[in-house]
């Protein structure tokens, strides 16, 4: 037994002794790097070019609590900050943005494109460059309208010619199949269940879709026509001439020159007075946490991009998220409530929709928080429908870009049961359900008349209580609501007139809705703190290691090293992998 007892204490021993050479390795790197930070600041160089890469698509916000792998093109949020601090920053000289194959949408070409004409206001300048706008999508090439040059490659295609959308309909093979699809939707517009019960586009849909992309086709036209000092009837003509070379979009005024990408960056680092150039998320990495500390009102950023779902996202050290998890968010709201410095919440959300409790639990913990005292200021995104609105609707004010999909005020329920189909492969498949309605959301066995019902019913009840809660939180009737709802989505710009949103503009026109909330003139700067906080791969350390005084330990020292400028750089610096690749991201820790 003695010897035991001894075997053991020398086993602690010597995890204790590990542990305490982690931690001492910690603590003497984090001295040497402090000593190497102090002489080089943040490390990014005194004179720069940012470049913002837009050749793929970016999400709109990083919702993600785990940044260990993340995206080479930053979410459009991060470029909109990091464009705002770059504005104040005497090194940075321009933004060299390329772009042309992403696809990108109008709104989100919006939200980016305003965040650079608010750059360009600074005194600086941006230089566009294209390969090719490869898609007839308007978006790319509306982006690049903001900058003041627009560079295209020689003999290289100029396709954005307008607005469309697409749909399969899946009903006549399920029919051939034997599939029985039973989906049931509150009401006509309600449109995403079609492509499995319809052969066909219905003619609601076909009228909502129409509107919202001729709504979206005259945004990006009054855009592009201001923006590039033409008429809009000639950006029109232009537009239909597509596709198109290069050469004919220089000649009708679209585009300024023609060259390759290195001609275009030498123009931009000549202009910048031969600048360095700096990718973007880079440059946003390095500044993040410029103005954390400050005296203007400190305001909560919370943003929401993904499906709205039940629960937790739990994520692990090298797990993301693209989901709104509805405890992770009703728990950002309650803590931003909670928070005696937080003078208001700004919620960015870009969402389809999702589950319907989920949202009702969202929608509640938005409600506490205006209870409270604290104003609630949204800015929609790209999409903000169904669930997306429903989160949304309570809020003191909504902010929509013109080309925000938004409204679809509306439920969807069912299923599509494949017993047959099954079968007619030589397939079997049983089940036993004990209780009358334990194969309720079987795959197998269609609905009876009788749970077909029950389903409708269940239907009738949420779609009512989505159009009371709208009422409520838009200070409407409910008849009023009735002939706006039907499941119909709207743009921005058609939703604003009808009373689904306040306002017409971007997040720098939400962050003036939440200046006026607070009480503070347009030019006071505020202070931003993000909801949920963002966790990385040391986070998951310290779960780790924070159960003993030791961890606790290792923990500080590895805080320390991570808060050293010239740390953050050496990681930023090993995540330069190949297009396509992952990248490892360092975050701050929280305080132990």
């Amino acid at each position: 037994m003695i010897a035991f007892l001894r075997w053991m204490r020398g086993i602690a021993l010597g995890t204790l002794n590990g542990v305490a050479r982690l931690v001492l390795f910690f603590v003497l790197l984090a001295a040497v790097l402090f000593v190497v930070g102090l002489m080089e600041g943040d490390g990014l160089p005194s004179r720069m070019v940012l470049n913002l890469d837009l050749r793929t698509s970016p999400p709109d916000s990083s919702n993600t609590t785990s940044l260990v792998f993340e995206r080479r093109t930053p979410p459009v949020m991060d470029t909109v900050l990091a464009l705002d601090r770059a504005g104040r920053d005497s090194r940075v000289k321009g933004v060299f943005l390329q772009v042309g194959s992403a696809g990108l949408s109008v709104a989100q070409a919006e939200e980016i494109g305003a965040a650079l004409i608010r750059f360009r206001a600074t005194g600086r300048f941006a230089i566009a460059y294209a390969q090719g706008f490869e898609s007839p999508g308007l978006g790319d090439y509306l982006t690049a309208t903001s900058a003041d040059q627009i560079w295209m490659e020689p003999r290289s295609p100029f396709s954005a010619a307008g607005s469309g959308a697409g749909g399969i309909f899946l009903r006549g093979l399920f029919d051939k199949i034997q599939a029985v699809p039973q989906i049931v939707k509150r009401a006509d517009y309600k449109s995403a269940a079609d492509m499995y019960m319809q052969k066909s586009r219905t003619e609601p849909d076909r009228e909502q879709t129409t509107a919202f992309l001729q709504s979206a086709y005259n945004s990006a036209v009054t855009a592009v026509a201001r923006q590039r000092h033409l008429d809009a009837k000639a950006v029109i003509a232009s537009f239909e001439a597509s596709p198109q070379f290069a050469e004919d979009a220089k000649a009708r005024r679209l585009i300024d020159r023609l060259g390759y990408d290195d001609q275009a960056k030498d123009a931009a680092r000549t202009r910048a007075g031969n600048a360095k150039l700096v990718p973007i998320g880079e440059y946003a990495r390095a500044t993040e946490n410029e103005g954390a500390i400050g005296g203007g009102p400190h305001v909560a950023l919370i943003e929401a991009a993904g499906d709205i779902v039940d629960g937790t996202a739990g994520h692990g050290a090298f797990g993301s998220s693209a989901e709104i998890a509805s405890d992770d968010y009703a728990e950002a709201f309650r803590r931003a409530t909670r928070d005696r410095s937080i003078k208001a919440i700004l919620f960015r959300i870009d969402s389809p929709g999702g589950s319907v409790t989920a949202s009702d639990q969202i929608l509640e913990a938005v409600k506490e928080a205006k209870a409270a005292g604290k104003p609630v200021i949204v800015s929609m995104g790209p999409l903000a429908a169904s669930g997306g609105y429903y989160v949304s609707c309570a809020a003191d004010r909504i902010v929509a870009e013109p080309a925000t999909l938004t409204g679809s005020i509306g439920v969807l329920t069912g299923k599509v049961a494949i017993g047959k189909s099954l079968a007619m492969v030589g397939v079997g498949a049983d089940e036993i359900g004990i209780g009358k309605n334990a194969l309720f959301d079987s795959g197998i066995q269609p609905f009876t008349p009788e749970q077909l019902a029950n389903l409708n019913g269940q239907a009738d009840a949420i779609y009512a209580d989505f159009k009371q809660k709208v009422a409520a939180g838009r200070k409407l009737t409910v008849a009023q609501v009735e002939t706006i709802a039907k499941g119909r989505v709207w743009t921005g710009a058609d939703a604003q007139p009808r009373g689904l949103v306040d306002e017409l503009g971007t997040f720098w026109t939400a962050v003036g809705e939440v200046k006026k909330s607070v009480g503070v003139s347009p030019d006071v700067r505020l202070v931003f703190k993000r909801y949920p906080e963002r966790e990385g791969f040391f986070e998951a350390i310290v779960d780790l290691l924070s159960g003993t005084q030791a961890g606790v330990k290792a923990i500080e020292g590895m805080s320390a090293v991570m808060q050293v400028p010239a740390a953050r750089a050496f990681l930023a610096a090993i995540q330069d992998t190949p297009q396509g690749g992952v990248e490892l991201k360092a975050t701050n820790l929280p305080a132990q």
